[in-house]
């Protein structure tokens, strides 16, 4: 009597291996749930990361003064405008420095820390279409409490 050892399904062990190869199939449904779930959750917290973000402007180090009598135009963080101290409307910037100053061909832009960005990046692109240069004011760092830290 002859028993088979690999062959062909007869002899010890035939039903418990038999010519089916290993199993290897990996079960991705699990992995499908997890990506679709992370990608909702990136899809809901996306706008949330492009504004919510928060920036410290640093302070400036002090450079040298300037003794230049140029017009100031200041915004509040309100978002109103003056020329000088005086309320001015930003189609009319033009014309008022013009009218005011004569032939200046600068001018010093002074915001609140807490004004917003659009506000300023108006009145800066408005003062450069009418051909001035613009001169942004900004606070210079406190040197004393630099050296104390």
């Amino acid at each position: 009597m002859a028993i088979g050892v690999n062959g062909n399904g007869h002899g010890f062990g035939s039903r418990r291996r038999g010519n089916m190869g290993a199993l290897a199939e990996i079960n991705v449904t699990p992995f499908v749930d997890v990506v679709l779930v992370l990608l909702i959750i990136f899809m809901l917290t996306a706008h949330i990361m492009d504004f919510g973000l928060t920036v410290d402007v640093p302070k400036v180090r002090p450079t040298k003064e300037t003794a230049l009598e140029l017009p100031t135009v200041t915004i509040q963080k309100t978002g109103d405008i003056f020329l000088n101290e005086k309320l001015v409307n930003i189609n009319d910037l033009k014309t008022d420095i013009q009218t005011r100053f004569g032939t200046a061909k600068a001018v010093y832009v002074k915001a609140d820390k807490e004004t917003i960005y659009d506000a300023v990046a108006q009145v800066v692109a408005e003062l450069g279409a009418a051909g001035f240069q613009v001169n942004l004011v900004t606070q210079p760092e406190d040197t004393a409490a630099k050296g104390r830290k």
